[in-house]
């Protein structure tokens, strides 16, 4: 009777109010099957359940925003749990976001916790099942196969086409003494003819392809953050009626040719080399990235499609998140002067102009390799990694749901002030050996960690030294942006939304 006095309406919104009320403790309207403890004891004993702004849990939390505004969102999030990991509810799935080294750990040593989230298939028609997305025994059998390629021998080989892009580099900066240098023009460019030259034996500006090329790159990522932004996007059939499907399909196609392309040329060139060819240490010669890949396609071991899948798939990890790292690191040297000569004192000890010059000199520049790894503890280029549960399993204490999400927030882990004091300030002195004995073997992990590391770090590495002991000997770096002037985006990559600009000066001859 009570039902009829109130009306339709007024049940309505006491049904809503009901709802709204019990949705707070449960999300009843996610349809998300639930996180619980493996031991009974509250869930909140371990994590942060974060509350959706909808009594549709967290589902339209993030609905049309832009890289900036997600950026944002995770970094409230993660000061809202108060230095906790934290649960998402979305549609079909939990996403459990970890911020901490201490429950990252189990999560990179696990054998079993290696598939990628969602937000990887959204990548996976650029890169197909390359390292980066495969699992099991491809990734298993593709991981073993390459990872000859980045012996340090393969290493010392590359040294002299790292310089070489240098010296060309070099001629760039000394045409830009006059103003600002849009560190967003030049770096990648540099780090993207680097890739092709040792991973693929190409020099990339010797092709008409090229800026074609490099367009079509950043124009897939443009898209895919699009997609990531948009819950909707996530759906196929939504892209396709309502985003930028034709052109994603058309950049596709172009980096896929290319690809094709070089790898066929390389092929034949390949073809001509007599496979297994024994050095005068009587020891079997090591191939770099491509070569090795041709070697298992002529032992069946791997097809044409499996090796554009690598080929699309080191470009992108290693050309974009390097062109990162060197920006931001070329930035905060700019910023500390104090740093900046330190390491400049340090490069001098290097031989000048020396085809001799080897990693292992390279390596003894530790003071620059602290500065790098500051820089990437501060801005990781990859700023989140993902993983999905395939099957019901206990992560940290917790019973994860089949297809529970989870996000290893390395942004956020490697600014916990429990690891890093004064995360927030640029002190490369924390990466010294003696100041690194104690810390938390997880707390530093810009390239991952575990099984899934990155292949490439040491390449990475070696790379971005070679550039900056080049750009130091030369120039002195004034700054022209500061870190408060930019907006930063969560994409696949660290990024912000203004260019990134230095002033140069160029060093006195006798210095």
């Amino acid at each position: 009777m009570w039902i009829a006095l109130l009306g339709t309406p007024a049940l309505l919104v006491v049904l809503w109010l009901l709802l709204k009320k019990l949705n707070e403790s449960y999300f009843i309207l996610s349809l998300s099957r639930r996180v619980r403890t493996e031991d009974g004891s509250p869930l909140e004993s371990k994590v942060a359940v974060m509350p959706g702004k909808t009594i549709f849990g967290n589902n339209l939390d993030i609905l049309n925003f832009t890289p900036a505004s997600v950026f944002n969102f995770v970094r409230e999030s993660t000061a809202k749990a108060k230095g906790r990991n934290y649960l998402w509810y979305f549609l079909f799935a939990p996403m459990y976001n970890v911020v901490r080294a201490e429950e990252a750990e189990e999560i990179f040593q696990s054998t079993k916790l290696i598939t990628k989230n969602v937000v990887y298939e959204l990548i996976r028609p650029f890169l197909g099942d390359g390292l980066l997305i495969s699992t099991d025994q491809k990734w298993h059998s593709r991981r073993k196969a390459l990872t000859p390629a980045f012996h340090f021998n393969v290493l010392q080989s590359f040294l002299a086409i790292f310089k070489e892009e240098c010296n060309k580099f070099i001629k760039v900066l000394n045409e830009n003494l006059d103003g600002e240098l849009d560190l967003n023009q030049v770096i990648p460019q540099f780090t993207l003819n680097n890739i092709c030259e040792t991973a693929l034996g190409v020099k990339l500006d010797d092709m008409s392809e090229g800026n074609g090329y490099r367009k079509a790159i950043h124009a897939i990522e443009e898209i895919l953050i699009q997609r990531v932004c948009n819950p909707l996007m996530y759906y196929n059939w939504y892209f396709f009626l309502n985003g930028d499907y034709r052109k994603h399909e058309h950049n596709l196609r172009i980096v896929h040719d290319f690809a094709s392309g070089i790898i066929q040329r390389k092929r034949e060139l390949f073809k001509q080399k007599q496979l297994g060819h024994v050095d005068e240490f009587g020891k079997k010669q090591r191939y770099a990235m491509l070569d090795t890949l041709l070697a298992a396609e002529a032992e069946g071991q791997i097809d044409h499609e499996g090796i554009c899948d690598e080929v699309n798939t080191f470009m992108f990890e290693g050309y974009d998140t390097t062109s990162t790292c060197l920006i931001f690191t070329l930035l905060m040297l700019a910023l500390h002067e104090d740093v900046q000569t330190r390491c400049y004192e340090e490069v001098q000890n290097l031989p000048e102009d020396s085809d001799e010059t080897t990693v292992f000199q390279y390596n003894e520049l530790v003071y620059l390799e602290c500065a790098i790894k500051e820089s990437l503890r501060m801005f990781p280029s990859v700023p989140f990694i993902g993983r999905q549960c395939v099957e019901e399993c206990v992560v940290n204490g917790m019973v994860m749901p089949k297809d529970t999400q989870i996000s290893l927030h390395i942004y956020d882990i490697m600014r916990d002030p429990r690891h890093f004091p004064k995360p927030n300030q640029y002190q490369p002195e924390r990466f010294l050996p003696e100041n690194t004995v104690n810390r938390h073997p997880f707390a530093f992990v810009p390239f991952s960690a575990g099984q899934r590391n990155c292949i490439g770090q040491k390449f990475a590495i070696l790379e971005m030294k070679v550039l900056l002991a080049a750009v130091l000997r030369n120039f002195r770096l004034l700054p022209a942006t500061q870190l408060e002037d930019l907006t930063f985006e969560n994409g696949i990559v660290l990024r912000t939304q203004e260019n990134i600009k230095v002033k140069l000066v160029k060093r006195e001859a006798s210095s």
